[in-house]
């Protein structure tokens, strides 16, 4: 994954966003005055807590035309602001991942957006990230630029810079280990296949992460993190353990205290942990807990 940031060139700047790598357009601007990039932002967050989908839509870039892009495919800022007004902002908090002014007439912002969402009862987490790009147009700051994940109810981590999978480890030894852990302390352990390049990979070991998550992982399982580098690692364990890994990472299995395979990924389960929920991974961790946990 490219660091994201905004090429100071005519018409091309490519972004990463949340996994997705996408090249959007934008046309030379025109005019003065630079503005703050946060004051802007502040203006946007203020609206999109409001759920007026009318007044969100003055924001938007008009001539030219707003070019906003999702998973689905390009929309309209009508669109766009109905599916914010849609999500029925109860809170709001932005994280702020990168901000650029690469003239005093554009600027630009990414950022992840988690929202208590009242569109469904009960309310909902949901994790949106998203870039922008401002054009100064006369006196008003407008959006010329959006690209957009799809909601998602578990944290998209905004790189994939963290080390979970450690090239030089010794899977074998750290398995040995984790069972002989785990045979004292009455847990299982959780073999999780992956790569730092992958994606879905940061998703799942930040979900992991979750107080509510973390707190049955520590009770009930020990945790070890195999490298499978670019499919060319550690094969013979995901074979030991029947996670075929051609379906894709990142790859689960669990074992009993003895070694015994008690689960085994071979449908890809994980393999697109950014679709998953909370609740999803919170029943899959009490499914195959030890009983006496």
């Amino acid at each position: 994954m490219r660091e994201m940031r905004l090429r100071n060139i005519l018409w091309v700047c490519i972004l990463s966003v949340a996994g997705l790598t996408l090249p959007i357009c934008l046309a030379q601007a025109t005019g003065g005055g630079a503005g703050s990039v946060m004051v802007n932002l502040d203006q946007w967050k203020g609206l999109i807590t409001t759920g007026d989908a009318s007044v969100l839509k003055t924001l938007y870039s008009t001539s030219p035309a707003v070019k906003i892009t999702t998973p689905a495919g390009e929309i309209n800022a009508e669109a766009d602001a109905l599916f914010w007004a849609g999500l029925k902002v109860q809170k709001l908090k932005v994280d702020v991942t990168k901000t650029d002014v690469t003239r005093p007439d554009v600027q630009s912002v990414v950022f992840q957006a988690e929202i208590q969402s009242g569109a469904s009862s009960p309310a909902r987490t949901l994790y949106v990230t998203e870039a922008q790009i401002w054009q100064l147009q006369g006196q008003q700051w407008r959006i010329v630029v959006v690209q957009r994940t799809a909601p998602a109810r578990l944290l998209q981590p905004t790189s994939v810079d963290k080390d979970i999978y450690h090239p030089g480890a010794d899977a074998h030894a750290e398995i040995k280990h984790a069972l002989l852990e785990a045979s004292k302390t009455h847990k299982r352990v959780i073999v999780v296949f992956g790569a730092n390049w992958c994606f879905d990979c940061h998703v799942l070991d930040a979900a992991f992460h979750r107080p509510d998550l973390a707190v049955v992982l520590a009770q009930s399982y020990e945790v070890v993190h195999v490298d499978i580098g670019k499919y060319d690692k550690n094969q013979d364990i995901a074979d030991q353990y029947e996670v075929p890994l051609k379906r894709g990472v990142p790859g689960v299995a669990v074992l009993d205290s003895n070694g015994k395979l008690i689960f085994s990924q071979k449908n890809g389960e994980f393999e697109n942990a950014r679709t998953l929920g909370p609740e999803d991974l919170l029943e899959f961790l009490k499914k195959w807990k030890p009983a006496s946990s």
